[in-house]
C-alpha cells in the first residue's frame, strides 16, 4: 500500500500537508475497497491561497488573449485524444469512481468534445453593437458591448463523472477567460488533479488559471461564500446547490442538481427500441446520474410486452468488477448509498410494488439492476431522485394523464417520450416541464454541446461550453464619442 501524496495545486505550487492520516483523504475502490491513492486533506488556508492566486491572475488584466486561450484548449484536444493517454484516464475514472471500464473509455472520449466545443467557444465569444443614432442624442457616437471575464468561479464537481463534468466546468472558464479554484469530489479527486497536471504542465496554462484544493464538504463552505468568488458553477444535490444560492448572495451561482427522469411510451412507439435504451439508460453508472431513467410511463395495451422486453434485457445486464470490459453494472460509490437504495427498494415492495427483475445486493456495495411495477407516484422510487440502478413502472391509458404524472414532480432536468406521431410529440415538447424534452430517445442522451440544464429543483442554469462560457462573461458597455 502505497502512502504517496498526490499534492494538489495551488498558484505555482504543489501542496500536500505531510503523510499523517489527519492531513490527508484515502481514495478507495467503491468496489473492493482497495486504497487507490491519498491526496491532501485540504484546509481554508490552502483555499485562501487558492483564490488569491486567481484573483491575483484576474486582476493582473487585461484577460488572457483569446489566442492565448484557445491554443490551450486546442492542445488539450490533442493530448487528450491520444490513445494511451484516453485509456489511463478511463482506467483512473474506473478506478476512483468503479465507473464499469467500457464506460469510462466513454466519458474519457467525451472530454476530448467537451474541450473541442471550448476552444471553439474561445473563438467565437463576442459583445454587440448598440445603435446609439436609433435616438437624436446617440448621433455620432459609437457604441459596443464586450464580453469580459467575470472573475475568480469557484467550481464543485460530482463525484459521477470525475472527468468530463470537471472539464464541463475549466473549459469554459479557460474560454471566456476567467481563473478557477476547483473543488472536485472527495470520493473521486484523482481525474481531476491529472486534467490539472495536463492543462498546467503540458497544454501551456499558467500558474493561477487553475488552482485544485482537494478538501471535505465542510471545509468547501469556505470557497463557496468567499468574497472574492464572482462565480460559483455547482453540480449535486438540491439540497446542497440551493443552500450554496442562499448562503452567497453577492456570487452569480449556477446550479445544476438532480431529476427523477421520466420517460412516455405510447402504443404506436418503438416498444422495443424504448425497452433496449431504458436497459442501458436505468443502469449505467449504476444509475448514478442525474439524468438516468427512473419512472417509466407506458400504456397499457404495451404494458406487458414492453416489461417482458426489459426484463429479457436487465437480466442480461453484466454485474461485477468495473476493470473488466463485459462488466455493465459495478458499485455505487459507497457503502452508505447502497443502504439508502436497497432499503428504499425495500420499502416499495413493503409497499405493494412489485420486483420484475434484481432486488438485493450481489456483494455490498452492488445493488442488483431492479426493476420495479405497480408502483405508485407517492412511492419513493418515484417521487425522489433515487440515484441508483432502480427504475420504476407504471401503467397509463390518457397521453394527457402520462404527461401529467410526469410533471408531478419537484425536479426538471429531461424527459423522454416515445411516439410515431408527430402531433403529440410536439404536444409532449409545450407539456412536459423540464430542461429537455427528447422524442423517441431517453431523457440520458445527452451531447456536450447541447444547453444542458433543468428548471425548478433541478437547477438554474445551462451546460455546454458556449453556455457555460457565456454565464462566466458579464457585458461592459463602451460608448466611443467623436
Amino acid at each position: 500500500m502505497s502512502t504517496t501524496v498526490v499534492p494538489m495545486r495551488i498558484g505555482a505550487h504543489r501542496v500536500h500537508h505531510g503523510t499523517d492520516p489527519a492531513n490527508v483523504i484515502i481514495v478507495s475502490s467503491p468496489f473492493d475497497g482497495r486504497e487507490i491513492a491519498r491526496v491532501p486533506n485540504g484546509t481554508t488556508a490552502d483555499l485562501d491561497a487558492a483564490v488569491a492566486a486567481a484573483l491575483e491572475r484576474h486582476r493582473r488584466g487585461p484577460a488572457m488573449p483569446v489566442h492565448q486561450r484557445a491554443t490551450i484548449l486546442d492542445r488539450a484536444v490533442l493530448l487528450l485524444s491520444e490513445p494511451d493517454r484516453q485509456e489511463r484516464f478511463a482506467r483512473l475514472i474506473s478506478d476512483e469512481a468503479a465507473k464499469p471500464i467500457k464506460t469510462a473509455r466513454v466519458e474519457a472520449s467525451r472530454t476530448v468534445d467537451t474541450f473541442r466545443f471550448a476552444a471553439t467557444t474561445a473563438r467565437t465569444l463576442t459583445g454587440e453593437t448598440i445603435p446609439l443614432d436609433a435616438m437624436s442624442i446617440g448621433e455620432g457616437k459609437l457604441g459596443f458591448v464586450l464580453r469580459v471575464p467575470i472573475g475568480v468561479v469557484a467550481a464543485v464537481s460530482p463525484f459521477n463523472f470525475p472527468l468530463n463534468l470537471v472539464a464541463h466546468k475549466v473549459a469554459p472558464a479557460i474560454a471566456a477567460g476567467c481563473p478557477v479554484v476547483l473543488k472536485p469530489a472527495s470520493a473521486t479527486p484523482l481525474s481531476a488533479l491529472a486534467l490539472a497536471d495536463l492543462l498546467l504542465d503540458e497544454c501551456g496554462l499558467p500558474d493561477g488559471w487553475l488552482n485544485v484544493v482537494t478538501c471535505g464538504g465542510a471545509t468547501a463552505e469556505h470557497l463557496v461564500t468567499h468574497p472574492d468568488v464572482a462565480l460559483i458553477t455547482f453540480t449535486g444535490s438540491p439540497e446542497v446547490g440551493w443552500g450554496i444560492k442562499a448562503r452567497a448572495p453577492r456570487a452569480k451561482v449556477g446550479l445544476e442538481l438532480g431529476n427523477n427522469a421520466p420517460v412516455v411510451i405510447e402504443p404506436d412507439g418503438r416498444v422495443a427500441e424504448a425497452a433496449a435504451k431504458i436497459s442501458v439508460a436505468g443502469f449505467t453508472h449504476a444509475g448514478q446520474s442525474c439524468i438516468s431513467v427512473q419512472r417509466i410511463f407506458v400504456h397499457v395495451d404495451v404494458a406487458e410486452a414492453f416489461e417482458a422486453a426489459l426484463q429479457e434485457r436487465v437480466e442480461a445486464l453484466v454485474v461485477g468488477d468495473p476493470a473488466h470490459d463485459d462488466t455493465d453494472v459495478s458499485a455505487l460509490i459507497n457503502a452508505g448509498e447502497s443502504d439508502r437504495v436497497e432499503a428504499a427498494i425495500d420499502r416499495a415492495v413493503a409497499g405493494g410494488a412489485r420486483i420484475v427483475c434484481g432486488g438485493g445486493r450481489s456483494r455490498e456495495n452492488i445493488v442488483r439492476p431492479t426493476v420495479l411495477a405497480d408502483v405508485r407516484p407517492d412511492m419513493e422510487v418515484c417521487h425522489t431522485e433515487i440515484f441508483g440502478p432502480v427504475v420504476a413502472i407504471q401503467t397509463y391509458t390518457s397521453f394527457d394523464d402520462a404527461l401529467a404524472l410526469a410533471n408531478d414532480t419537484r425536479y426538471g432536468l429531461q424527459a423522454g417520450v416515445f411516439t410515431a406521431d408527430l402531433a403529440k410529440a410536439l404536444h409532449a415538447a409545450r407539456t412536459l416541464d423540464f430542461g429537455g424534452v427528447l422524442v423517441n430517445e431517453v431523457p440520458t442522451w445527452r451531447a456536450d454541446q447541447m444547453p444542458y440544464g433543468g428548471v425548478r429543483d433541478s437547477g438554474n442554469t445551462r451546460e455546454g461550453p458556449a453556455y457555460a462560457a457565456h454565464e462566466m462573461t458579464e457585458p461592459r458597455l463602451v460608448i466611443l464619442s467623436p
